[in-house]
Parts: structure tokens; sequence; C-alpha cells
């Protein structure tokens, strides 16, 4: 598949599935390339429009937003709240069954989670590991849908992109991985006062002479921690959804790769299962740690 104008390669294959479809304001005077071969001018004050390939998209810059991730996303968010809502109103006495005994379960997993990570006293600690782990899960499932099948049908819509997994685009991962970070650094202001100052300035080293090596130090270290949050399952989520891209390449490679294709497909899909609940454990964990390691005043 390719979009309005694109050559189908293999090459134009894979880089169209992994294009985002953005929209932003591109800069006056940037040389628009149209599917007829002309070439247009944007004008002065520029031109807020859907971006048509990788050039527009960079040449927004800072006002580009990926309304396939912001809608995929928010979209799963809004599934995961009906659904929870629903099955806390059928909840009742006695022996659940069916979805209500899943979630049931996967509540009391969470909860046993925190209750063994996190050493602190806050009541919006387990809440929030629930709706990491069932959101970041819901996004990463959406890799176990053939690749092609929401890009062919919203292209013939008029659609030029669509990326259907939000946990492949680092502006979602990271946008998350920020979110728990400003809530460590307001529980360690909140719970430890100037304590936090002094865990920065007098730690490894406990003497004034080493504050700039201490202070230099803690700060690389606080701030890898969103960084590894977020480029962690970014990184394992887009390479898991480039395999399933590859393996759908070889579909176009003739009939001697069909089988080959199909089993491969089939392995990956079973083998990424593992990998999509991992990720989103590994991000509730570290959430859950994160926030521990705020509330400790020593």
């Amino acid at each position: 598949m390719a979009a309005a104008g694109e050559e189908l390669t293999v090459s134009g294959y894979i880089i169209h599935h992994l294009t985002n479809l953005t929209f932003g304001k591109l800069p006056a005077g940037f040389e628009r390339h149209l599917d007829d071969g002309s070439v247009v001018h944007v004008p002065e004050g520029g031109l807020w429009t859907i971006a048509h390939g990788g050039a527009e998209a960079s040449a927004m810059g800072f006002t580009a937003i990926h309304l396939d991730s912001m809608a995929w996303s928010i979209g799963l968010g809004i599934i995961f709240c009906l659904l929870f809502r629903h099955v806390a109103k059928k909840a009742e006495t006695g022996v659940p069954s069916g979805i209500v005994n899943a979630l049931e379960m996967i509540v009391e997993f969470v909860d046993n989670t925190v209750k063994d990570t996190f050493h602190g006293h806050n009541k919006l600690v387990a809440p929030l590991a629930l709706t990491v782990f069932v959101w970041v899960f819901l996004m990463n499932l959406m890799d176990l849908i053939p690749v092609d099948l929401f890009p062919e049908l919203l292209l013939m819509l008029g659609v030029p992109y669509q990326k259907i997994v939000p946990s492949t685009d680092p502006n979602i991962t990271m946008g998350m991985a920020i979110g728990i970070f400003i809530l460590m650094l307001y529980y360690s202001i909140k719970v430890k006062g100037f304590g936090f100052v002094k865990e920065l300035t007098l730690n490894p080293f406990n003497h004034w002479a080493f504050i700039p090596v201490n202070l230099f130090m803690e700060v690389v270290g606080l701030l890898a921690k969103p960084f590894s949050l977020g480029m962690r399952l970014f990184g394992n989520m887009y390479a898991g959804e480039m395999i399933f891209i590859l393996i759908a390449a070889l579909f176009s490679a003739g009939g001697v790769w069909l089988i080959g294709a199909g089993i491969s497909q089939m392995a990956w899909a079973i083998l990424h299962i593992l990998i999509i609940v991992l990720q989103a454990f590994i991000f509730m964990v570290l959430t859950i740690v994160y926030l521990s390691m705020a509330h400790e005043d020593h």
C-alpha cells in the first residue's frame, strides 16, 4: 500500500507505515510538491494543513500534532474508563464470572503489586498504577491488528497516513513519562521539603565541597528516569511494529515467501503478546517505584 503519489516499493511501504498523520503549520515560503508534480509555495503567514510526507511534518516543527496517536490514545483511554465503569456497576457479592472476574483479577494484581512495591501512604498510587497498566496494555494491544487494515480503510476515505499503535510514538510515551516525572517532583517536595534539596546536594558525598559534583550526578540521575521510562516503552513497541511491517512486506515478494511470511507473522504475534503485557507491567512497576522513592523521607 502507498499513499497517492508514492511509488509502491518496499522502502516506500515501510516509510508510509511509519509516518504519522500530522497536522500543523507550514512556514511561509515552504515548497509543497503536489502529487501532479507541481510545486506550490506556502503564502505569507504560513498554512495550517495535514502534512503529506516526512519533509512537511519536519517543517511544521513544534506546531505539529500527530492526530492518529492522539485520537487512538484518547479513544482507548475512554474505552478503558467505560469498560471499568460498566464492570464496577455490575459487580456484586458472590462469585464473579466472565469479564467481571477478569477485571477483578487485574485490579487485585495491581493492588498487590502496589502493596509490595510502594512504601509510602498515598491513595493516588494504586488507581494511577491501574490506569497506567491498562492504558499502556490497550495501546500496545493495537500492535496485533494487521498493519494494513486501518491504513487501507482510511486511505479510501482520503486519509493519507495512519499509525494505530500510540505507544510506537515517542510523543505519547514521553508525554506519559513526563506526567509521572511531574508527580515525582511534586511528592518529593511535598514529603521531603528541604530534605529534597539536601538529597540532591549531599548525596553521595556528604560534604559541602562536593555539592557541585553531587548536584550534577543527582540531577542527571533524576532526569534519566522519565527518559528511560518513556523511551524503553517506545523502543520495544517500535521495534515490534517494524518487524510486523517487514513480515507484511514479504507477502509482496511472491508465492515462494507466502508460507514463510505467514508462519513468521503468527510466531511473532504469539511472542509479541508476551512483550505487550511485559512492557505494560514494566511501565507500571517503574511508575510505582519512582513514586515510592519520592515518598522516602530519610
